[in-house]
């Protein structure tokens, strides 16, 4: 079994490492705007999904609505993310990154498509589909 925990711990102090060489350039760069981590994922996943409520987004994000109430708030007031009401409901809210939302997510962000794109490259098509199968159970067994 000591050799097993020793396999476990090697995987953790993988990904610990391999998550700070992924966040590294973004969060230098949000950092120069006086913003973090949760502004990124706020950028990426209402870029993924223009116009959701904000209650959907909450549920992709599988956050809660306090932790995700001031950094969106900042992102609204500093003209990153649009929101507006729906024409249907007028209590629900609907988001979406305005032109200077999308350039900004897209600096961040493609500075770790690239970074995957080329470890996808060296390690190879099997490696990737372990590696996501791996990522899809993790995420899968998040409680709250």
């Amino acid at each position: 079994m000591p050799n097993r925990q020793n396999e476990l711990n090697q995987a953790l102090e993988s990904m610990h490492f391999g998550f700070r060489a992924m966040v590294y350039k973004p969060d230098e760069r949000l950092a120069q705007l006086g913003l973090s981590r949760i502004h990124h994922r706020l950028l990426y996943f209402i870029g993924r999904n223009p116009g959701c409520s904000i209650n959907e987004l909450l549920q992709i994000m599988r956050i809660t609505k306090q932790y995700l109430h001031r950094p969106l708030r900042r992102m609204i007031e500093l003209g990153y993310i649009r929101q507006t009401t729906d024409a249907r409901d007028r209590r629900i809210k609907r988001l979406e990154l305005s032109a200077s939302g999308n350039k900004l997510e897209h600096e961040l962000t493609e500075v770790q498509r690239r970074r995957f794109a080329d470890i996808f490259k060296q390690t190879g098509p099997a490696a990737e589909k372990h590696w996501r199968e791996v990522m899809k159970l993790l995420g899968e067994q998040i409680e709250f």
